[in-house]
């Protein structure tokens, strides 16, 4: 049975990226698919069934229809954990070992999909490391720049997985670390045996959220232009500072959502006059009339929000580096990026497929 596990470094790196763009190449080469997610960190029912949140999304889009409980077979509920705090969990990885075999049967490939971090699940021993063992399959581990890359843990990994760790993927990776990274950091994990299966770029349009959305997940009011909350945000910008400051920041941020006090109409108003996405107005602080009428006629949706400035930063930011595929669009995208830059020929070879 071959299959390939998709870990990471740490939650939130792009293992469904990389899970959809092989799974959608593999099923392009004409290859019998299959998929599951041992474990499953977001319960979530869907037409009577409990699954992971995740693992039914990536079903849906690569067409297969597997029941969720053999999809995937761990799924971290409250109960769960408190039995597994308590000592009281089953054979889970007896479990993780059948579905495994059930799913891969009459398959050419099976992506096998990780959860969090390679050691998330150490705590009633599921973590990646050892699925991977067990399994038998190889895996490759994705890393996603931060402030910086997890060379050391993906050494690591190297010792604990040895010829089962066929490579990594390094993600969202901004153009100016791509000089360092190349003649540095590459190098490095290729004398430590760690093969770097391909480097994406940071793609504004993998990083981006509708205006709806993100009025949904910031719980806030839309109070202008609804019609036009399909919007794409790309990034935040405070505005904070001075008129003349703003203005130098924002016109290099172009499709930035603005963050600022619902009492700064000057620069509400310089925002809207340079059509930026949307205007997020903390405090719980509505526009006055004038800022209304502008953003109506500038079709310019306008967001109003209870928290702070600072708390509405934080929160943006988190949402943005936490921004799941969704939409085909995205998907189609993704899948392009991975196709693109991921040197899936070499991945095909490593797990024995042609």
């Amino acid at each position: 049975m071959v299959g390939i596990y998709v870990g990471a470094t740490a939650g939130y790196s792009g293992k469904n990226l990389i899970a959809l763009g092989l799974g959608l190449k593999f099923q392009k080469d004409g290859l019998n698919v299959g998929y599951i997610k041992p474990v499953g960190a977001v319960p979530v029912e869907k037409n009577g069934k409990i699954g992971d949140e995740d693992a039914f999304f990536v079903q849906e889009v690569l067409g297969l229809n597997e029941d969720p409980r053999l999809v995937t077979p761990v799924l971290v509920t409250e109960d769960f954990k408190a039995k597994a705090f308590e000592g009281q969990a089953s054979d889970l990885m007896g479990d993780i070992k059948r579905s495994f075999e059930t799913v891969s049967k009459g398959k050419d490939v099976t992506i096998v999909a990780g959860s969090g971090s390679m050691y998330s699940g150490k705590y009633c021993n599921v973590d990646a490391v050892e699925v991977v063992r067990t399994l038998g399959i190889q895996a490759l581990v994705i890393d996603r720049f931060t402030k910086e890359l997890n060379y050391d843990y993906l050494v690591v990994l190297k010792d604990a997985l040895g010829d089962q760790l066929i490579g990594t993927i390094l993600n969202d990776i901004p153009q100016d670390y791509m000089e360092e990274l190349k003649n540095h950091i590459v190098p490095f994990l290729e004398r430590n045996e760690i093969k770097v299966l391909g480097i994406l770029p940071r793609d504004p349009l993998l990083g981006a959220i509708q205006v709806a959305e993100l009025a949904q997940r910031l719980g806030g009011r839309i109070v202008t232009a609804q019609h036009k909350t399909d919007r794409v945000v790309e990034n935040f910008l405070i505005g904070s500072m001075q008129v003349e400051n703003f203005m130098t920041h924002f016109r290099k941020n172009k499709n930035s959502a603005i963050i600022m006090g619902g009492d700064r109409s000057d620069v509400q108003l310089v925002a809207l006059e340079g059509e930026c996405p949307c205007l997020i107005l903390t405090g719980n602080i509505y526009p006055n009339d004038i800022i209304l009428t502008r953003a109506e006629v500038k079709e310019v949706p306008i967001i109003v929000v209870r928290d702070d400035t600072f708390s509405m930063s934080k929160k943006m930011a988190s949402i943005l580096s936490r921004l799941k595929l969704r939409d085909m669009v995205k998907i189609q995208h993704g899948a392009q990026v991975v196709a693109n830059n991921v040197d899936i020929a070499h991945i095909k070879e490593q797990i024995g497929l042609r």
